[in-house]
């Protein structure tokens, strides 16, 4: 038995369902009234899918599209239609039951009178299903707020989900904290925080998501009890039974004597940093989102605006089990937004444990919210190299990826979402720690990230990929830069592969089961079709093929990359190393001698490099115009730079305020004279924005720290 909240009841009149034999849940509105036996009537019955424990444990209706959803034992989440033009006709025809005038023994009276009626209801099977949503332990509540539906169960995590054409759709997962793995359920406050109410051991705990810790820990004996909770204003209930007695917990609010000067973003260091772009607000200035991801394994979405001067996160992305160091966004065709002052992206976060998330933000403005900017996030995809270990066969006679393998940067290919390819794949390059160049393909419409090449070319731990586009008229090529920690950089033409890997997944119809696990870790990774396996016999060459162009650049790790494409149509490569040095050169690029398919050929024009550019590890480097450079390094100064034939010339220095620098990114804007401004966001010990103007004949830039 579970009540359900139902909207436009009358006060005395609520909804009971019920769960009986063989999966049959019954749906009964019950009205009270003081000196009066109550009513009953019998509006619906459903049908749960078999499972071994099938019954429900909650509910609730949605109030404008007439549809029921409820949770059962086994932790699957139905959808189930709550009125229909012959159910309200049956209604109508037995709406009288239990009206007659109730004698004392009235439970009697009742039961077979429902019982006797109730075939007379048609017996409605799920309309969506998620299955073991929740794990084999249960979805424990079912809330709606706003048009979203939340989740909650016994594996630790909540979910929110939305109704696509009366189909259940999870837009993405939350964990709390660590160790609540028994969530009940979900209190939204009036001041927009959100309680989640759990038990932790033997303790009931209230976490706000807002501050981010433990509100309330009343030790009760753990979760296996009746309870109660009550949030207001004046006070907090809790109300329990234990050991047969009732147990009451009360305490009264009191004025905070804590006063938080400055909230915190992250738990831990910030390790990566990307703005999305910029929301236009009516009657509001122009803010900016930005990602940012931290060593606290979370990615935060937030808004940061030049008037005030205050960061203000909109989502929190908790699906990493460790920490996330790299992030990117992809923004092709079709991806610049949605309505006229709207964003959407496509982004992908990656970290420690050989973890890669993707989601699907939108960004758009709301002048009634705090932030001005309100953020919708979509879980996409995700992906593991161990994910698919356990699930093979003779996994003893192979090698096993290192289990501690990072990703440490990644790359979206420009140029993927052309005709040229069969469906619209995009894809994505990655550095790893165990030595290896990875690239990733996506098809978001089946929610599938799967791993199609890699090399392991530099046998040591890739720091930094950078994916940049050469077009030309007779075509485009697909170009590919890694650096490492022994400071050489690879240039790669990955146009083969991705051309190859688009045909592959477009006939497997995106069916793949990687071989990534295989005893040869450069082997390509081929579709598994009805018709045929691909089976590794035997070692095959790696399926990036060798480097175009290899070149020594740093003394040792490269610790920043950035490619800027010249007028000319070549391209400058700009990179900083952990000795503080900066390299630049210029790139060209032409086709083999012969047809097209002979190769792409580079040819290196100019080579410039400045030792001790910089006092520490150069973390942040980017080209703004063909001869102006700006870097960032762990010694907090950030530099520009004025590149001359055969010398890189200092052209001013701006102190700033993060430690342990981490990350730097910038964009250009044109104001509204026409004149070009540059802004860049550090990440490290904090957050900082920087604005200014550039030029190599102008002054130093005016420094505004955020």
């Amino acid at each position: 038995l579970s009540w359900a909240p139902r909207p436009r009841l009358p006060p005395d009149t609520a909804a009971l369902l019920a769960s009986g034999p063989d999966g049959e849940m019954l749906w009964l509105d019950v009205t009270h009234r003081p000196g009066q036996a109550p009513w009953v009537r019998l509006m619906g019955r459903y049908l749960l899918p078999p499972c071994k424990q099938r019954w429900h444990t909650c509910a609730a209706f949605l109030p404008q599209e007439e549809l029921l959803v409820c949770g059962d034992r086994r932790g699957s989440l139905l959808l189930f239609p709550c009125s229909s033009s012959s159910g309200w006709a049956t209604e109508n025809s037995i709406v009288n039951i239990g009206t007659d005038p109730v004698v004392e023994d009235s439970s009697n009276e009742l039961e077979p009178s429902c019982l006797l009626h109730k075939r007379a209801l048609p017996l409605e099977s799920p309309l969506s299903v998620l299955f073991g949503l929740h794990g084999k332990t249960g979805v424990t509540s079912v809330t709606i707020h706003k048009g979203y539906i939340y989740s909650t169960g016994r594996d630790g995590v909540y979910r929110q989900l939305r109704l696509q054409h009366q189909q259940l759709e999870v837009l993405q997962k939350h964990r709390p904290c660590k160790g609540l793995q028994w969530i009940e359920e979900l209190q939204f406050t009036s001041d927009g925080d959100l309680l989640v109410l759990g038990f932790h051991a033997d303790n009931f705990v209230v976490w706000s998501s807002r501050t981010g810790e433990n509100v309330h820990c009343i030790p009760c004996g753990g979760g296996h009890r009746s309870w109660s909770y009550c949030n207001s204003p004046l006070a907090k209930v809790f109300a329990f039974i234990k050991s047969g007695d009732v147990m009451l917990y009360h305490c009264e609010a009191e004025p905070c004597e804590q006063q938080v000067l400055l909230p915190s973003l992250h738990g831990r260091e910030i390790t990566c940093v990307r703005r999305l772009g910029a929301v236009e607000v009516p009657g509001h200035a122009t803010v900016n989102v930005f990602v940012t991801g931290s060593e606290d394994t979370t990615a935060c979405v937030l808004v940061l605006s030049e008037n005030s001067r205050a960061a203000v996160p909109l989502a929190r992305l908790s699906d990493h089990i460790s920490s996330v160091r790299t992030l990117a966004f992809a923004m092709g065709p079709g991806d610049e937004g949605f309505g006229v002052e709207g964003l959407s992206a496509l982004l992908f976060s990656a970290g420690g444990r050989a973890q890669i998330e993707c989601y699907r933000l939108l960004c758009a403005g709301d002048a009634a919210s705090e932030s001005a900017v309100a953020c919708q996030v979509i879980h996409v995809a995700s992906h593991r190299l161990d994910k698919h270990w356990e699930k093979k066969k003779n996994r003893h006679k192979l090698v096993k990826m290192d289990p501690e393998t990072r990703y440490m940067s990644l790359s979206v290919v420009p140029g993927t979402s052309t005709k040229q390819l069969p469906t619209p794949w995009k894809f994505l390059a990655a550095a790893c720690s165990d030595g290896s160049v990875r690239i990733f393909g996506l098809l978001e419409a089946a929610q599938k990230l799967v791993l199609v090449a890699e090399s392991f070319h530099h046998q040591r731990c890739v720091l930094k990929v950078e994916a940049f586009l050469h077009t030309w008229a007779e075509g485009e090529r697909h170009l590919l830069c890694s650096a490492a920690t022994d400071g050489s950089i690879a240039f790669w033409d990955i146009t083969g592969p991705i051309m190859d890997a688009a045909d592959a997944l477009h006939q497997a119809e995106g069916e793949m089961q990687p071989l990534g696990e295989c005893c040869c870790p450069a082997a390509l990774l081929l579709p598994l079709t009805k018709v045929s396996i691909a089976l590794l016999t035997e070692p095959v060459s790696p399926a990036l093929g060798a480097p175009l162009v290899t070149m020594l650049a740093h003394s040792c790790g490269v610790t920043s990359l950035h490619i800027r494409e010249t007028p000319e149509g070549r391209h400058l490569v700009a990179s900083g190393s952990d000795d503080g040095s900066i390299h630049v050169c210029l790139l060209e690029v032409a086709l083999g001698r012969g047809e097209a398919a002979a190769g792409t050929c580079l040819q290196v024009l100019e080579r410039v490099s400045r030792p001790c550019a910089h006092a520490a590890h150069v973390t942040g480097i980017r080209v703004l115009q063909p001869d102006l450079l700006l870097s960032a390094s762990v010694d907090q100064r950030l530099m520009l730079w004025k590149r001359c034939p055969g010398e890189l010339e200092p052209l001013s220095t701006t102190f700033f305020h993060v430690p342990d620098l981490a990350e730097l990114d910038c964009w250009e804007v044109v104001e509204a004279g026409g004149e070009l401004r540059y802004y860049c966001v550090l990440c490290g010990q904090g957050l900082e924005m920087l604005c200014g103007t550039a030029s190599s004949r102008t002054p130093p830039p005016q420094e505004a720290p955020q």
